[in-house]
């Protein structure tokens, strides 16, 4: 069919019906922030794309923001970086060739970030990209960026040694999931993967076997950030990567804490979203939730200029909803992140069997556990609400407690024996505790398994894993179902170990041609069909049991602004933070 120019995709809605960043409005009958619809745009005029950023309303120069989160950032090589706090984190140092402006109150616009636009679609057909670099962008020596840096970070993301990242582009240059295969990086250190190229230092042209239109997104991630081949110290970058960005890594203190400080080289007029306002950010791990609540709460010495990454502990979720001087230091939104039960289609090979597991979930119990619609939202779909072309369905209508004599009359009479995978730390046990309940009331009998936290996803993506069910999660990489349905359900890219679809194992070969159909429309036009597709995927297969999305409640001290719920990641951002003096 005939495909609509780049230039079509200025009116794209990139996260349309989302609740996108709080404005921090709220009144002191309502804990929650203002849901706004985020509206955004691919920006295809170069002006967008150029800095400086606009200047955040009553930001100041100075002072130290401190980030605390529980557990460690597992990569700072952005070729690795795959986590949310890794993603926000990486804004500080890792330009990408594109990247998100985010006004923190609904508004998105893909922008060139390297790069002088998110990219032209040469032949009009999605096959042929080519991004001009920016003039003025440097690395933290002083050194200048150009395609060549920006080609060297894309390959050596095809080094299976450098495990964690991405694999969208590596796949789609290599036309296959087994990318290592078709470009072996250990061998070919000085050459570029097929389909990749830099015509000139201002040029990178990458030229795919299929369309794909989502390139500009998948850009956006910290995978094509460059770096100078002089400068790669394989596994090792994790503890020192080279800035590109308005910060760079000063101090890394093994596991505990990491400073990042000025990046004297990072010219704000080639940057369309940051900003270099805090003398210096600082991640400090270790703390639980309830130590970084009940720290931000006293407001002390450097937690006045704190934010806690992991949020508000659940124990401490009516304390501070019913303080109005806390509540005004709060920030609620519902994220892209969706949790699954997710079910080992290897194993439960008997699709009324998976029907009835939709069936005898009671959501409400759920949310309920997790602490209440502050941190919860029950959701029935496989892609969350934020995503473009999202359809509001119940393919198996169960209520909100659930409908366990459905499940019985579905199992009719037979009693499944499943083994309930999940991992060790306290919220899994209480949430796997609560699904045991509802499943063994619909005529189940589970077994619950706890699995290392560090190990839960290493081991779950082994095809030949020893359980039946398992608490799932996943995060878009962009809002759209590109990035959720393919990448989880497409059973083409099941690998012994390590596949993302390493989790429902589901491999239907009509349904992996109607991925390939719908990838090959104009981005503008995908969004409705992945939305008939996830109905179809729940009503033909029910691969897993869709539980609930992430809502980010999280609490700052009194001295820091500028931070918001990221619109894309539903995170904690902090390129617009700064410390009130």
């Amino acid at each position: 069919m005939p495909r609509k120019p780049l230039t079509a995709l200025i009116l794209l809605t990139l996260v349309a019906g989302l609740g996108a960043c709080s404005e921090n409005k709220r009144t002191d009958d309502d804990a929650k922030t203002e849901n706004r619809q985020a509206t955004g745009s691919i920006a295809t005029d170069p002006k967008d794309s150029k800095g400086p950023a606009a200047e955040v309303p009553g930001a100041a120069k100075g002072g130290t923001v401190t980030v605390l989160r529980q557990s460690k950032i597992s990569h700072l090589d952005p070729q690795r970086v795959y986590s949310f706090v890794g993603l926000t984190a990486s804004q500080l140092y890792a330009r990408r060739l594109t990247t998100y402006k985010d006004d923190g109150k609904g508004k998105v616009v893909l922008v060139g970030d390297l790069a002088e636009t998110p990219g032209t679609d040469v032949n009009k057909d999605c096959k042929t990209w080519e991004f001009k670099i920016k003039d003025g962008v440097k690395f933290e020596d002083g050194s200048a960026i150009t395609s060549a840096e920006i080609a060297y970070g894309i390959a050596r993301s095809f080094d299976l040694a450098l495990t964690g990242g991405p694999t969208y582009i590596q796949e789609w240059l290599a036309d296959s999931p087994q990318f290592d295969t078709k470009f072996n990086f250990a061998a070919n250190k000085t050459s570029l993967p097929p389909g990749l190229s830099t015509p000139d230092p201002k040029t990178l042209k990458f030229v795919f076997n299929k369309p794909h239109c989502d390139l500009p997104f998948a850009a956006s991630l910290p995978a094509t950030a460059p770096l100078p081949p002089a400068k790669d110290t394989g596994t090792d970058y994790d503890k020192q990567p080279l800035s590109s960005g308005p910060y760079k890594l000063t101090k890394n203190e093994a596991g505990t804490r990491l400073t990042f400080e000025r990046n004297t080289f990072w010219d704000p007029a080639t940057d369309a979203m940051r900003h270099q306002y805090p003398d210096a950010y600082v991640y400090e791990f270790g703390a639980n939730p309830v130590t970084q609540t009940n720290r931000i709460i006293a407001d002390s010495g450097a937690d006045a200029s704190a934010v806690s990454f992991n949020g508000v502990d659940s124990s401490l979720v009516s304390k501070v909803v019913n303080d109005p001087a806390l509540k005004a230091r709060t920030l609620q939104e519902p994220t892209p992140s969706e949790y699954t039960l997710t079910i080992n289609n290897n194993k439960v090979t008997d699709l009324k069997i998976r029907q009835a597991l939709n069936y005898a979930i009671d959501r409400d119990g759920v949310v309920k556990t997790l602490g209440g619609d502050t941190v919860a939202r029950a959701v029935t779909t496989l892609m969350p609400p934020a995503t473009i072309g999202w359809k509001d369905y119940e393919a198996y209508p169960a209520g909100k407690s659930g409908n366990p004599d459905k499940a019985k009359e579905l199992l009719g009479g037979k009693t499944p024996e499943l083994v309930l995978g999940f991992q060790d730390d306290s919220t899994y046990q209480e949430l796997s505790t609560h699904l045991k309940g509802n499943l063994e009331k619909a005529g189940f009998k589970i077994t619950l398994k706890p699995i290392a936290a560090d190990t839960f996803l290493d081991e779950t993506k082994k095809k030949d894993n020893p359980w039946d069910l398992y608490i799932g999660s996943w995060g878009a990489d962009w809002p759209s179902g590109a990035s959720i349905l393919p990448v989880l359900y497409d059973g083409r890219a099941i690998k012994d170990g390590g596949s993302n679809n390493g989790a429902s194992y589901l491999n239907a070969s009509a349904l992996n041609a109607e991925f390939d159909r719908v990838l090959a429309l104009p981005v503008g036009e995908q969004g409705p069909e992945w939305g008939k597709l996830d109905e179809k995927i729940m009503k033909e297969y029910a691969p897993v049991v869709p539980l609930y999305v992430d809502v980010m409640f999280t609490i700052h001290g009194s001295k820091v602004g500028g931070i918001f719920i990221d619109s894309i990641w539903g995170s904690v951002a902090v390129t617009n933070a700064y410390v009130k003096q």
